[in-house]
């Protein structure tokens, strides 16, 4: 398997490209697009995946979608004898560049061993999780608990700066203690500079966490806490942020408090 088509070139896909292509790979279907309309009209559309596909083509999508629209397309081509795996991938831009991205699959157990020297080229930690689907639903999994914590985080930092508190020492002590995550460690700086470009934009967090809600509801489980971060999201977006990084939620909190979270020197 020496030659890959692939379609997507956002943040994310630049940096994945070129690193299939140091690994020897002829890169001329791997697919990683923003939502799961994109890769339904990829896939199935008129002048798609489907439509030229021959027998045999294998269609690795590392996009974050919608479980329930992955089974959809899994189903579709394979009547056109395509085998498509969910392979969405955690570790932002920087992960993208070195190579490090977390990799959660579902599909065929047998596929995903033949094209386990692909994904090791792009991620560190390349995990099989079970039947078409189950990576999605691993990666919304992901997203409830990354946009989570950086809500919190937001939460705790504007209360620190709100009460007077220098939040860079706020940080280190958070940091050092029962508390300590990514987040804190490497966000938090950039927050206190006020750097807020994205390394994942908000935009694109409020897409998943939509994504979150379809699957729960799917599942019939209730998730009132990712609710609650989602409508935060939704401020955001709404205000015009969708574009900075996911970690600037804080700003819709700080515009409710009425303080700046920000390094005092």
């Amino acid at each position: 398997m020496n030659k890959i088509g692939f379609i997507g070139l956002g943040l994310m896909c630049k940096p994945m490209a070129r690193n299939l292509i140091r690994a020897g790979f002829a890169l001329t279907v791997i697919t990683i697009v923003p939502d799961s309309p994109d890769v339904e009209h990829v896939a199935l559309g008129p002048e798609g995946i489907v439509a030229g596909a021959k027998p045999g083509l294998i269609h690795i999508d590392m996009s974050t979608i919608s479980p329930v629209a992955t089974r959809r397309i899994a189903a579709r081509e394979a009547e056109a004898g395509v085998t498509m795996l969910d392979a969405p991938v955690s570790g932002g831009t920087v992960g993208a560049q070195q190579g490090t991205l977390s990799i959660m699959v579902g599909g065929d157990e047998t596929t995903f061993e033949k094209c386990r020297p692909i994904l090791e080229a792009l991620g560190k930690r390349i995990t099989y999780l079970g039947p078409s689907g189950a990576g999605q639903t691993t990666k919304a999994c992901n997203q409830v608990m990354t946009a989570g914590i950086y809500a919190v985080m937001s939460e705790a930092l504007v209360l620190a700066a709100k009460a007077g508190l220098d939040p860079a020492k706020v940080v280190e002590v958070l940091a050092g203690g029962a508390a300590r995550c990514w987040a804190l460690e490497v966000r938090a700086p950039k927050i206190l500079r006020r750097d807020l470009a994205p390394g994942f934009k908000a935009s694109m967090q409020y897409k998943d966490l939509n994504i979150i809600a379809e699957t729960a509801r799917a599942e019939r489980v209730p998730m009132p806490v990712t609710a609650l971060v989602r409508e935060l999201y939704a401020a955001m977006v709404s205000a015009g942020d969708g574009e900075l990084d996911n970690s600037a939620v804080i700003k819709v909190l700080e515009g409710m408090a009425g303080v700046e979270v920000k390094a005092r020197s």
